[in-house]
């Protein structure tokens, strides 16, 4: 627990340094936001705001646990340190579908992005390795915990397989979409992913809790600069990235289906847009002034503060419940 607290700390402000360091190499590049112009007026002003800034998050991370693997390299916890770099990268792997995504749409202007189809069968083949990674690589089983019933059932391999990559896939994108005003994905992924990292501590997953840590230290750093009026955005550099750890923490520890609980927020926001495009088509009506939800709370007159706020308040008291019916 001390090296976990040790190590969030140390990531946070190693995350504020290259905050400080990457958000001018941003800007010169002229890697800013392009907002929509049927959105809230109010996004208008952001026109221009460096993004991508999801590449913090992830040298920062590199940096976080690359000391985590010399530490318990040195504490002759070498099994524990050895775990650490393959789930580093794996996740590593959905934020740089993100950043090559951004990099066409920001840097190649090329405001279609990469090619939605290209960008699933990314996602895809990483979902694919992480899950046999932990199937065969780590030998974990296919056991997944019941939340509330406090009980494992073993799945079929046929079934836990295409299941795992589903809860990964759902989760990326869930966030990316939860990703749409300042500091609100930042804010709602860094409490699922402490109470991720609380559930990992209270088993004993020494390298869960350690990368969790990690991650919480480097989004919180990030948050620094991304509260409103933000300096950076993360795009789905960020965006998928942290979808792939939040997926990745839950599928290692057997607890996916609890994502339904702490992800919640994540989780309305993809039905609202689901539901918002299907009701459209049928009617030619809107449920909502705008999806994902959190545009259609600004819209009834929110500050983007307030939608913060409220939804990480909603987060945290998820995530609680989350705890007690582990």
């Amino acid at each position: 627990m001390i090296f976990q607290t040790s190590v969030l700390l140390i990531t946070f402000f190693i995350t504020i340094i290259v905050a400080i360091i990457i958000i001018p190499i941003l800007k010169k590049m002229k890697v800013g936001q392009i907002e929509r112009d049927d959105g809230p007026q109010s996004h208008l002003k952001k026109q221009g705001t460096p993004t991508m800034g999801g590449l913090i998050i992830m040298i920062s991370m590199i940096i976080g646990v690359t000391i985590s693997y010399f530490y318990y390299t040195i504490q002759g916890q070498s099994q524990i340190a050895q775990k650490l770099l393959p789930i580093l990268c794996l996740t590593m792997g959905f934020g740089i579908i993100g950043f090559i995504d951004d990099f066409k749409k920001l840097v190649l202007k090329n405001t279609k992005g990469l090619k939605p189809s290209y960008k699933m069968l990314g996602l895809l083949v990483i979902s694919v390795a992480y899950v046999i990674f932990l199937v065969k690589g780590l030998n974990l089983g296919t056991e997944t915990y019941i939340p509330i019933l406090k009980t494992y059932i073993d799945m079929p391999i046929w079934v836990y397989i295409p299941f795992a990559i589903v809860v990964i896939l759902a989760t990326t994108n869930a966030v990316n979409l939860t990703d749409g005003i300042d500091g609100l994905s930042s804010s709602v992924c860094s409490i699922i992913i402490a109470c991720l990292s609380v559930i990992a501590i209270s088993t004993d997953t020494l390298e869960m809790s350690t990368f969790g840590s990690v991650v919480i230290g480097a989004t919180l750093g990030f948050l620094m600069f991304n509260l409103h009026p933000a300096k950076v955005f993360m795009g789905d550099t960020g965006s998928l990235l942290l979808g792939g750890v939040i997926s990745s923490m839950a599928l290692y520890m057997k607890i996916p289906l609890l994502l339904i609980v702490i992800a919640l927020i994540p989780v309305i926001e993809t039905l609202s847009v689901i539901i918002q495009v299907a009701y459209f088509k049928k009617t030619g009506k809107r449920v909502f002034k705008m999806a994902p939800i959190h545009h259609h709370f600004e819209l009834s007159g929110w500050k983007e503060s307030k939608v913060v706020i409220v939804f990480s308040l909603i987060t945290l008291i998820l995530c609680f419940i989350g705890i007690a019916i582990i």
